[in-house]
């Protein structure tokens, strides 16, 4: 099962370089002067791994530890991969398809990000301006995960030759998240704000789920849809672990 972790510390990182681990990215503070981030700038140079320069505020935000590390690796997962190599692991790959509004979209970006997706396409007639909007609203999410602006169906097709289980998030479902297995390579499809899944990918899914709702109001907003699916994912890999 493919995965994502964050390595933290220069000395950490150091040790697993020299382990044979390969992160495919490394970010570091910038400035500074601390010999041991020194020592990790110039292995990772020599050995032609990604490295970022990032601001002490951006290393915070980024940080799972306390007090914020000075340096942190990206395993498991390589943001510069192609779509066809992305689409080629293990895991959870996202489609958001038909999507209208840049804010919608970067929110949904992070949460699968943050969920360990391996990518991301997404299906929206954005201008250049309205993609960059998006991805701001994500936290820059494409530095540490592969995002593509692709055609919906082209995914689709793409995903099945792959041999990817197609799950369609629609209120014409017929069975809940928890209902269906989450944890072997699947694409999920979420549809866009006005229309939802088109007829083509329902047609081709092999599953429709919906989530179910009590209130007046007939849908979810996308991020909260989003982050269902992406939390149920979640808890089945850990049950799953557990057994």
């Amino acid at each position: 099962m493919s995965g994502v972790r964050q390595l933290a510390h220069a000395a950490a990182i150091l040790a697993a370089i020299e382990a044979g681990e390969h992160p495919n990215l490394v970010l570091v503070q910038n400035p500074s002067d601390d010999p041991t981030l020194l020592r990790l700038i110039a292995v990772c140079e020599a050995r032609g791994i990604a490295l970022r320069r990032e601001s002490e505020n951006d290393l915070r935000r980024m940080s799972q530890t306390s007090p914020p590390a000075l340096a942190l690796a990206l395993l498991g997962r390589n943001p510069a991969a192609s779509l066809e190599e992305a689409l080629a692991l293990d895991g959870a790959f996202w489609l958001l398809s038909g999507m209208t509004y840049p804010g919608n979209v970067g929110f949904a970006l992070r949460c699968v990000e943050v969920a360990g997706a391996d990518a991301v396409a997404v299906d929206a007639s954005f201008s250049p301006q309205e993609r960059d909007q998006a991805l701001r609203f994500s936290m820059r999410a494409n530095r540490f995960m592969p995002v593509f602006w692709e055609e919906s169906l082209r995914v689709v097709e793409l995903a099945r030759r792959a041999g990817r289980f197609v799950v369609a998030l629609e209120d014409v479902g017929a069975c809940a998240p928890w209902e269906v297995d989450l944890t072997q390579p699947v694409l999920c499809v979420v549809g866009g704000e006005r229309h939802g899944v088109m007829q083509e990918i329902l047609k081709q899914s092999d599953a429709i789920v919906r989530i179910p709702m009590a209130g007046f109001i007939p849908s979810y907003n996308l991020q909260a849809a989003v982050t269902t699916l992406a939390i149920e994912r979640l808890r089945q890999l850990a049950l799953r672990t557990s057994q």
